[in-house]
């Protein structure tokens, strides 16, 4: 239940200052990888947001609660694809996915970060919330053990596919873990339906940064 205490974590600066002649380049250092992500301003997808550091530094350091290698993982609203990369250089095999016009940054950074590294080739998909998900992803077929969910609660209109698309993927077996800044009663309203609907509890708050990291599974009947 979201009783049970949070662990209150600071997001650590896991980025690496250097002179870069791109504006748009950041340094990461994950699981001992240096991990490089270009941003874009076009696309609210295309930023590091602070819920993807808080995710990406909570499965580094969770390893044995939440043990990634050879697991089935799909990120949905990749944005950037930093937590698909994290997840990626800790073993699984990734599904990182988001709408169209984010995917061409998004396999760039995916593809210039894994392609070196014995890893599973993570795969880069259209997932447009709420859409098609039973002919893009039929149950028969798509089976997933980890939901990655990473600031996708900001824009309010597509709050109801958004819960649709979480639900749909969540099968017994499946964990969700969905970092969050929140803000607004929009985002708690998001949340509390969540709850109504899977067994959710609170993993971890990082005050500073108003990021909540929780774990979401199918109620046991």
């Amino acid at each position: 239940s979201l009783t049970d205490s949070p662990v209150t974590l600071k997001i650590l600066q896991n980025w690496v200052p250097r002179v870069s002649h791109y504006f748009d380049k950041e340094h990461y250092t994950y699981a001992g990888h240096q991990i490089v992500i270009q941003e874009s301003i076009e696309h609210f997808g295309a930023v590091v947001w602070p819920g993807a550091l808080a995710l990406s530094q909570y499965l580094e350091s969770n390893q044995e609660q939440f043990n990634l290698k050879d697991k089935k993982v799909l990120e949905i609203g990749a944005g950037t694809g930093l937590v698909s990369i994290v997840a990626c250089i800790l073993g699984a095999y990734v599904t990182a996915t988001d709408l169209p016009e984010v995917l061409e940054n998004l396999s760039y950074n995916i593809s210039r970060n894994t392609q070196n590294m014995n890893t599973h080739k993570p795969e880069v998909r259209k997932l447009v919330w709420g859409e098609s998900l039973t002919e893009d992803f039929p149950i028969s077929t798509y089976h997933y053990d980890f939901i990655l969910a990473t600031d996708v609660v900001y824009h309010h209109a597509v709050l109801d596919p958004l819960l649709a698309t979480m639900v749909y993927f969540c099968r017994p077996g499946t964990i969700l873990l969905w970092a969050n800044k929140f803000r607004f009663t929009a985002d708690y309203e998001f949340l509390e339906k969540l709850c109504n609907i899977l067994n959710t509890t609170i993993l971890a708050e990082f005050p500073e940064s108003n990021v909540k990291l929780l774990k979401a599974t199918v109620r046991e009947n």
